[in-house]
Order: C-alpha cells, then sequence, then structure tokens
C-alpha cells in the first residue's frame, strides 16, 4: 500500500429508471444503531441529469479505494468528508491497531471549509487543499482578524489525479456507472465488489 498520500473525491453516477420506487420502510437497526449505508432516501436524488447517486471515496497511491460513502446526488461534497476519512481502516500485517491516518490527503476546493481543515488538524493529517478565491477574499478583507492563509502543498495536490483515475476504474464497471439497485446498501456492496476486483487485480 502506499500511505504517502490519499485522495478524496466523489462522482456522480445515473440510476436506472428501475433503480426508484423501493418500498418505503424505516432503516434496520443493527447492535450498535442504524448502520451508515441503510438510509430512509436510499441514496438517490435529483439534480439535472434526473435520479442520481454519489459515491464519495478516499483512494490510496496505487488507484486502490479506502472507504466509500453513497449519497444521493444533490449532496455536497464537503458535507460527508469527515465520515469517509473516520472509514480509512487498514490492518497491520503485523497486529497492532490498524492504521487510520495517510501521510496527507489531498481534495479539491469543494473540501475547503474551515470545518473540514480543523477536522485534519485535529486528527494531526496533513493536507493538500487549496483555497477558494471568495475564502481568500474574505479573510483578506478581516484583516489580522481573518488570520494566516492555510497552508498549501502544490506539488501534493499534483497528485489529486490519483483519486480521479481511481473513480474512472471503478466506473468501468456497468452496475457502478449506471445504479440498477433499489436500495443504498445494495447498490454500496456492488461499489464495493467492484473496489475489490480493483484490489485483486494490483
Amino acid at each position: 500500500m502506499d500511505w504517502s498520500q490519499a485522495g478524496v473525491d466523489s462522482t456522480s453516477c445515473r440510476a436506472h429508471q428501475h433503480a426508484a420506487g423501493a418500498r418505503k420502510a424505516a432503516p434496520v437497526s443493527g447492535p450498535k444503531g442504524v448502520p451508515i449505508h441503510h438510509r430512509a432516501d436510499e441514496g438517490l436524488g435529483r439534480s439535472r441529469g434526473g435520479l442520481t447517486s454519489k459515491i464519495h471515496l478516499a483512494c490510496e497511491g496505487r488507484l486502490r479505494p479506502l472507504a466509500l460513502l453513497v449519497t444521493p446526488g444533490q449532496s455536497h461534497d464537503g458535507t460527508v468528508f469527515e465520515a469517509v476519512v473516520e472509514q480509512i481502516r487498514v490492518h497491520r500485517r503485523g497486529g497492532g491497531r490498524p492504521r487510520t491516518r495517510p501521510d496527507v490527503i489531498s481534495a479539491d476546493k469543494a473540501y475547503s471549509p474551515r470545518r473540514i481543515r480543523s477536522y485534519l488538524r485535529r486528527r494531526q493529517i496533513p493536507h493538500a487543499i487549496p483555497e477558494k478565491k471568495d475564502q481568500a477574499r474574505h479573510r483578506v478583507a478581516r484583516g489580522s482578524a481573518g488570520g494566516r492563509p492555510p497552508s498549501f502543498d502544490r506539488a501534493a495536490y499534483k497528485r489529486r489525479n490519483e483519486v480521479e483515475r481511481t473513480i474512472n476504474k471503478l466506473k468501468g464497471f456497468r452496475a457502478v456507472a449506471t445504479r440498477y439497485d433499489k436500495r443504498a446498501y445494495v447498490f454500496h456492496g456492488t461499489v464495493t465488489v467492484a473496489a475489490i476486483r480493483l484490489w485483486l487485480r494490483a
């Protein structure tokens, strides 16, 4: 595994007409509560293209997924960033506690809110996330109260294409590129199987 950098991003998937119409039922609760993949909205939302789902994922440096999450297509990327990163959990060969922190996390401007930067700082994970222009203007307008500009590693950010290439590999599977599953947890399982196949091919 390449822990030197992990990328976080999302992609929208068109939902087939048969993916809609699941029976309305409360998510099934387990011993630890309702699993994150059991959603009342079934991870389906409406956007310009019609019914869509969004896959949020984190990948390691060798283009293999580390964590996956399915939400409705209109969901903003930044709202589930913490949930995706919290799912990064890889067992060590020699035993001991699983590794949960990559050396660096890269992401695009959609993940630039202060809340996300504070979360990464709290977990002591360096990041390569550019600042939005309007955020920079607002910070400068506040003067000294705006604080310092956030650090930005341009060299690390150049590797952000790794997560985009991972998404392209995942969407090479027909059942991922177009969602046919009615239930969110079933579609999550479909994407997980595709991710496992990427690991087995490596």
